[in-house]
């Protein structure tokens, strides 16, 4: 990991086309940048001050994370998803300084649980454990180590059951 001290921040109107360009850069398709445009067209979905993005040292913008809401069992929770970074940033700590931020901008909204379907080799450094383990479980099948839950309160029961993703996720 390089010495780069990355900033992150609030999205902003100006880092849309940006985050659009990172989104289809840093994934196979543009499947995740058309995710991003549908979830922000999505009231029910879309939780304003959870869509952050990590500055190069020149200013530009190097990586992007959302949390949208989704539902457990019918009670709210939320979603990690994506997590992008731009391949000339990726490897140099930009991920890790934007989903840290995003976390604890989830945790100062009030928010109580995050989800994420992501790489098991990279969630945990975050907190993340399988979600199983609170009985927590996707409508589609997903390797069990690779759908994770954070607790980021826990001060009343967490929910339990079936996750329940915004339309825009097409699951």
């Amino acid at each position: 990991m390089s010495e780069t001290r990355w900033r992150t921040r609030e999205e902003t109107a100006a880092d849309v086309a940006a985050v659009h360009a990172i989104n289809a850069a840093a994934f196979e398709t543009a499947a995740e940048a058309e995710l991003v445009d549908a979830l922000r067209a999505d009231p029910d979905a879309w939780l304003p001050g959870l869509s952050y993005v990590v500055e190069a040292p020149d200013g530009t913008v190097a990586g992007y994370a959302l949390i949208t809401r989704c539902t457990v069992g019918g009670e709210p929770a939320a979603a990690l998803a994506p997590v992008s970074v731009a391949p000339a940033h990726q490897r140099q700590g930009a991920g890790d300084a934007v989903v840290r931020a995003v976390l604890d901008a989830a945790r100062r909204r009030g928010e109580r649980l995050v989800l994420v379907l992501g790489h098991p080799e990279y969630y945990p450094r975050f907190g993340f454990v399988p979600a199983s383990g609170y009985g927590i479980r996707p409508g589609f099948t997903v390797p069990d180590e690779a759908m994770m839950a954070l607790v980021l309160e826990d001060s009343r029961p967490l929910p339990a059951g079936m996750i329940h993703y915004p339309a825009a996720f097409g699951v």
